[in-house]
C-alpha cells in the first residue's frame, strides 16, 4: 500500500457545503484500505452521510493529506493552510506524547494555526483528539494500570455533551475505542498560553468512560475531539486489534478480559453518524451558542 503527501480532494454537488481537511495520520490496515480506501477516505464517506441527515442537507468537500513523514507522507506548512478553515486529524498506531520528528512538527503546526488562525476549527480522534490536547499543553500519558480500552464503550455525557450530541435520552452515547493512552486532564489557561484565562468557562469536557475521564474536549468554535473512533466498524476493529497484537502492544494474557469484551461487542452498533453529525455542525457554526 502506497502512501501519497499530495492533498486529495473529494467535491461534493451542494450549494452550502463544509471544506474539511482530514490529516491523515497513519495507514488503514490493508483490507481496509482495499475495501474503505485510506481513512480520508471513512471520514469522507461518514460526513458525507452526516451531511445528508443534516437539516437542510450540507454538502461535505472533503481534502486528505498523509502526513507521516516516516512513511512518505509530510507536515503542511502553515502556507498550505489558506483556503482551510476545518481540520480533522485522525487516529494512529503512533503515540500522541512521542517525539518522532514529524509528530513535533504536527504540534507546532497546530500551534501556530490557534494563535495566527482563529478562523480554523480543530476536531481530532483519538490520536487527533490526544495531539491537540497536547498542542494546548495537557498531558498525555498511559490509562491506569495502562488497561486497553476496545470496541463498543458507554459515554456518559456532561449537559455541554447532551447538547452537542441532541440530547439522547439516557444521557450517553456509544462509540468504538482502541486506545491506552488517554488525556489525563483538558486544556486550560494553566497549561498554555494560547487559551487565556477568560476563556476557561468555555473549555468543556463533553463526555466520560470508566476508564477514560476525558472522552472529548469542546471549546466554542475552535475545538470539538473524540477519544472514540466514530468511524470505524465492526471489520475494522477486528482488523485493528490484529495489527496490535502483531505489533505487541496488545498482550493476549495481559490484556485477556478487555481482548474478550471487544470481540464481542465489535459487532454491536455505534454512535459514529452522531457524532460525525454534531462534528459538522460544529464545522458549519450551527451549535456556535453551545
Amino acid at each position: 500500500m502506497s502512501s501519497s503527501n499530495e492533498t486529495r480532494t473529494r467535491p461534493t454537488v451542494h450549494d452550502d457545503f463544509v471544506r474539511m481537511l482530514v490529516l491523515e495520520t497513519d495507514e488503514q490496515h490493508p483490507d481496509d484500505h482495499k475495501e474503505r480506501g485510506t481513512f480520508g477516505d471513512v471520514f469522507d464517506s461518514l460526513f458525507k452521510r452526516a451531511g445528508d441527515e443534516h437539516d437542510p442537507p450540507l454538502g461535505i468537500e472533503t481534502l486528505s493529506r498523509f502526513i507521516v513523514e516516516d512513511k512518505g507522507g509530510s507536515v503542511p506548512k502553515i502556507e498550505d493552510m489558506e483556503d482551510v478553515h476545518a481540520i480533522l486529524i485522525t487516529g494512529s498506531m503512533y503515540d500522541a506524547h512521542g517525539d518522532d520528528p514529524w509528530i513535533l512538527k504536527l504540534v507546532e503546526l497546530i500551534q501556530t494555526l490557534w494563535q495566527n488562525r482563529p478562523d480554523i476549527r480543530f476536531s481530532g480522534v483519538c490520536f487527533g483528539h490526544q495531539i491537540l490536547c497536547r498542542a494546548l499543553g495537557a498531558k498525555i500519558d498511559s490509562t491506569p494500570n495502562s488497561k486497553w480500552e476496545l470496541a463498543h464503550v458507554p459515554i456518559t455525557l456532561t449537559p455541554i455533551g447532551s447538547r452537542l450530541f441532541n440530547n439522547p435520552p439516557d444521557g450517553k452515547i456509544h462509540l468504538h475505542q482502541m486506545h491506552q493512552d488517554h488525556v489525563v486532564y483538558p486544556p486550560s489557561s494553566s497549561t498554555t498560553p494560547l487559551l487565556p484565562e477568560q476563556n476557561d468557562r468555555d473549555i468543556h469536557v463533553w463526555g466520560s468512560s470508566e476508564t477514560t475521564e476525558v472522552q472529548g474536549v469542546y471549546i466554542r468554535k475552535r475545538l470539538f475531539t473524540t477519544q472514540g473512533h466514530l468511524g470505524f466498524d465492526e471489520d475494522m476493529v477486528h482488523r485493528q486489534i490484529e495489527m496490535r497484537l502483531e505489533a505487541g502492544s496488545i498482550d493476549v494474557e495481559k490484556d485477556k478480559e478487555e481482548l474478550e469484551n471487544a470481540r464481542d461487542t465489535a459487532e454491536w452498533e455505534h454512535d459514529g453518524v452522531v457524532v460525525a453529525g454534531a462534528i459538522v455542525r460544529f464545522f458549519h457554526g450551527d451549535d456556535d451558542e453551545i
